[in-house]
């Protein structure tokens, strides 16, 4: 009795299966997704699905790190076979694939993609055994480069789908993408310091006298001292400064794709308004843009796509 083939899965199902990891994961970034033509919708939701495949891979705390490392390289040579024969049954793979052809995108920015989400792994720590030890960033240039691998790559590629011809588009996506991670950083302050990273960068804490153990064992209903508001808010006006890159970047970007990368600066930025708003208290709560005010951003950028759409 001959053993059936699989079917082969088409690229609508891979597309329809990266859209529902994107509606189901992507929190902000799907708000801006929805602002998008169906076809830079649907290649912005297969590169969100493989990065959100190698985060996974790389977040899962119940695997030791040097077992991680080794499922992201495995994953890594899975999908570089993938991209240069075709043959996968993978429906991120495959979407991936199609959407780097459609729009374009250089094969090694999907690589520095997972060697962003590596990076944490191999992150030097300041001292004692790997496993133990927080993970830290010396300086700023430090923090920067993390930065580049874990949100500019995204943004570059990004614009790719979006629509740019003015080569300057690229530092712009860069620096935007340090924005967003810098807010990123702020806002999750207390969560990442419960997984012993601390990415507010070491030369920065001396220069505030705040000690890394202050940031790694305190008392979150302990409101923030003085001098860690000033670090804090140090961190908040390197990311307004990178905000008005985002400002240069818009008009740059093809009209119909502007509404969405509108959409995605907008919910940002808001959040870190809400962060300086709340005097950088980052430790009591978890600070977030509410769903309706994501809501009303999104229909504000809905009513930019309709009007650029209709716009000779």
């Amino acid at each position: 009795m001959t053993q059936e083939m699989p079917q082969a899965i088409t690229l609508d199902a891979a597309y329809a299966t990266c859209r529902a990891i994107a509606k189901r994961e992507a929190k902000n970034f799907y708000y801006a997704f929805v602002a998008l033509p169906e076809p830079r919708r649907n290649a912005i939701c297969a590169i969100y699905a493989f990065m959100r495949k190698a985060d996974d891979l790389s977040d899962d705390e119940s695997v030791p790190r040097e077992q991680r490392l080794l499922d992201l390289e495995q994953w890594q040579a899975a999908w570089r076979s993938a991209s240069q024969t075709g043959a996968t049954q993978n429906p991120v793979f495959i979407a991936v694939r199609d959407a780097t052809q459609r729009f374009n995108i250089p094969l090694n920015l999907l690589d520095e993609l997972i060697a962003g989400t590596t990076s944490d792994l191999k992150a030097n720590p300041t001292e004692g055994p790997k496993e133990d030890a927080p993970d830290t960033y010396a300086t700023f240039a430090d923090l920067y480069q993390y930065c580049y691998l874990v949100a500019s790559v995204v943004g570059l590629v990004c614009i790719r789908i979006f629509g740019y011809t003015d080569p300057a588009a690229e530092k712009l996506a860069e620096e935007t993408g340090v924005a967003f991670q810098l807010t990123n950083i702020l806002r999750d302050v207390t969560e990442d310091a419960e997984r012993g990273r601390v990415y507010l960068p070491l030369e920065d804490l001396a220069a505030h006298n705040v000690t890394l153990d202050a940031i790694l064992h305190r008392n979150k209903a302990t409101p923030p001292k003085p001098n860690e508001r000033a670090l804090l808010a140090d961190i908040g006006q390197r990311a307004e400064a990178y905000y008005a890159s985002a400002d240069k970047l818009l008009p740059l970007i093809d009209s119909e794709s502007r509404a969405a990368l509108w959409v995605l600066v907008r919910i940002y930025r808001g959040l870190l308004k809400r962060i300086r708003r709340a005097d950088y208290d980052v430790f009591s709560r978890r600070i977030s843009v509410p769903t309706l005010q994501k809501l009303e951003i999104l229909a504000v950028g809905m009513a930019r796509m309709a009007i650029a759409r209709l716009s000779p």
